[in-house]
C-alpha cells in the first residue's frame, strides 16, 4: 500500500547496494529511510496487513539485534516488502542467506542459492522435453520412500504418484529428482516399476537435476484417473544431511518416509517448511524413529505450493 506524502527525497544508492548484498538489518534499516517512515507509521501500515509487530521488534530488526524467525514475524518481512515498496522477497531472500550461512557447516545441505539454480534448471529441462507444470495431471496422492545407505549417501528414492488427468489426451508425466551437492545425474538410473517405461532423460551435471519422461502406454481422457510407480537410484554424492521436495500446485495427500541403514543412524531428525526457495526455513517438529525399521516419516493431508522436507544430524 502506497502513501506518497510519506515518501522522502533520501538517496537510495544505499539501498540499493543493501538490497544486493544486505545483511537484512542494513537493507530493512535503509529501506525505511528511503521512505521516510517512522517506526510507528511502520507499525500502523503493518496491523492493516493485519500483523501484529512491535515497536521495539522493529527497532531490533533494524538494529540487527534479532531476526524475524517465527511464522507471524516472516508474513510481516513479506508485508514490509510491499509497505516499502521492495522488489518481491528481497527482504526474504537475504533473511534466507543468513540461515544459509548460519548452516554452512551442515553436510550436504541446499542452500538458498542452489535451490533457485536447480527450480531454474527444472524449468529449463521441463521445457526441453515439452512439459507444462502440471502436465494436464492433478495429484491426487504423492508417496515417496528415500533411502539412506551405509555410507550416508542418498541411495536411491522411489515414488508412488496416484493422478487425475483434467484434459484429454495425457499420456506421460515428467519425474524430477534433484542430487545432493556433488552428485552426478548422468551416472544415475531411472527405473520405471509400475504401469509406466522410462522415455527420455535430460540432466544438467552442474545442479544435479535429472528430469526423466515416464510413459503411461495410454492416453488418458478428462476424469481418468492413473496409478503409477518409478524409482531413482542415486548414491552418486557424499554425506547426505536433508531430502527436499518442491511443489509448485496444490494437490492431495503427500507421504515421505526416509529409511536409514542399521550402520548409518543419524542422532536427530526433524521436518521443515519453506514457503518458497528465497524464504528461511520454520514449521520444524523432531521426528521420532521407528524401531527396528529404522524410518522416520511426515504426512500432509494436502500438498501446499512451497517446500516440504526431513532433514536429520549426524553423531
Amino acid at each position: 500500500m502506497r502513501h506518497a506524502t510519506e515518501h522522502a527525497d533520501f538517496p537510495t544508492a544505499e539501498l540499493d547496494t543493501a538490497l544486493r548484498g544486505g545483511p537484512f538489518h542494513v537493507a530493512l534499516r535503509a529501506a525505511i529511510a528511503a521512505r521516510g517512515l517512522p517506526l510507528q507509521r511502520v507499525q500502523h501500515h503493518l496491523s492493516r496487513y493485519g500483523v501484529k509487530v512491535g515497536v521495539t521488534s522493529l527497532s531490533y530488526w533494524q538494529q540487527g539485534a534479532r531476526r524475524p524467525q517465527r511464522p507471524e514475524s516472516l508474513r510481516a518481512v513479506r508485508a514490509l516488502e510491499e509497505i516499502l515498496r521492495l522488489p518481491d522477497e528481497s527482504l526474504i531472500r537475504l533473511l534466507a542467506e543468513a540461515d544459509d550461512r548460519a548452516t554452512a557447516g551442515r553436510p550436504a545441505g541446499r542452500s538458498y542459492r542452489s535451490l533457485i539454480e536447480a527450480s531454474d534448471v527444472q524449468d529449463r529441462l521441463r521445457a526441453e522435453l515439452g512439459g507444462s507444470l502440471d502436465g494436464g495431471l492433478h495429484t491426487l496422492g504423492h508417496h515417496e520412500h528415500v533411502r539412506i545407505g551405509a555410507r550416508r549417501e542418498l541411495a536411491g528414492r522411489e515414488a508412488h504418484h496416484i493422478v487425475r488427468a483434467h484434459r484429454d489426451g495425457v499420456d506421460r508425466f515428467l519425474a524430477v529428482h534433484h542430487g545432493d551437492p556433488g552428485s552426478s545425474p548422468r551416472d544415475m538410473r531411472v527405473r520405471a516399476l509400475e504401469n509406466c517405461r522410462t522415455g527420455r532423460v535430460h540432466w544438467d551435471q552442474d545442479t544435479g537435476v535429472l528430469v526423466a519422461e515416464l510413459l503411461f502406454g495410454t492416453r488418458l481422457r478428462s476424469g481418468d484417473t492413473f496409478l503409477f510407480r518409478y524409482g531413482v537410484e542415486d548414491g552418486t554424492a557424499g554425506v547426505s544431511g536433508e531430502y527436499l521436495n518442491r511443489f509448485d500446485l496444490p494437490g492431495g495427500q503427500y507421504s515421505l518416509q526416509v529409511h536409514f541403514e542399521t550402520a548409518a543412524l543419524p542422532g536427530r531428525c526433524h521436518r521443515f517448511t519453506q514457503h518458497s526457495a528465497a524464504a528461511p526455513r520454520n514449521g520444524r517438529q523432531e521426528l521420532s524413529m521407528t524401531e527396528p525399521h529404522h524410518c522416520v516419516h511426515v504426512v500432509e493431508p494436502r500438498i501446499r505450493p512451497g517446500i516440504l522436507g526431513i532433514a536429520w544430524e549426524w553423531e
